[in-house]
């Protein structure tokens, strides 16, 4: 019998954690590469708290509001939870908290994040209305490895969707998710196997793509 070594993660979340319960779902699987040791919101009344609880993983809240804009002495607090419990990989999940470049890169390598478009399309805030108003017709989801700067860092992996002309950002935003909820934990899997190494800041696996390659819309064919 083949024993499985999983590496601890952190989720970190602010709201209901969409990202997280599928992470965690994932997590359950007796192969799967990576256990979910811990969920730390930055918020106390984060929905994703009570989701986590519920999967029967351990919580914590670091409020980020005593801290104010003193964002080191929030990574210090937020470091040492860390170091206590042995974290060995972070996934953000919907944490709205800038972090600094000295926790980024002291987890380089080592944090994913996760954002609904085809980076480096459409980085920030509201991806699926700059999508429809660059008027694309494939959007979708991208997990990368974090960076100081925002939606920048190497691509680990990507999932699409195509852009339908009656889309609004909302009923786009419905399918991205559901691509999110499908390659963040493959993505996990991915660097938590060590299938993933960093080449000139482009992320390389040894897995390949899909089984065609493609994928075009609108299509006829």
């Amino acid at each position: 019998m083949v024993t499985v070594v999983k590496r601890r993660v952190a989720i970190l979340i602010s709201g209901r954690g969409s990202n997280m319960a599928a992470l965690i779902a994932a997590a359950k699987s007796s192969d799967f590469p990576a256990e979910i040791t811990v969920v730390i919101s930055n918020k106390p009344d984060a929905a994703g708290l009570t989701k986590a609880k519920e999967n029967g993983i351990a919580t914590l809240v670091i409020d980020s509001a005593p801290f104010g804009k003193d964002r080191t002495a929030f990574e210090a607090a937020l470091q040492a939870a860390l170091d206590e419990r042995e974290i060995e990989l972070i996934c953000l999940g919907g944490f709205m908290r800038l972090l600094t470049t000295a926790f980024v890169e002291r987890w380089a390598g080592k944090m994913l994040n996760i954002h609904p478009s085809l980076l480096p399309s459409f980085r920030g805030l509201d991806p699926h209305g700059q999508a429809l108003r660059a008027g694309v017709k494939i959007s979708g989801a991208t997990v990368h490895f974090v960076t100081p700067e925002m939606d920048a860092g190497p691509i680990v992996m990507q999932g699409a969707v195509a852009v339908r002309d009656d889309d609004t950002p909302d009923t786009l935003a419905a399918r991205v998710l559901d691509i999110e909820h499908r390659i963040y934990p493959e993505a996990l899997r991915l660097v938590a196997n060590g299938d993933t190494h960093i080449d000139n800041e482009v992320c390389r696996t040894t897995v390949t793509g899909s089984p065609d390659d493609t994928l075009i819309s609108p299509t006829t064919i």
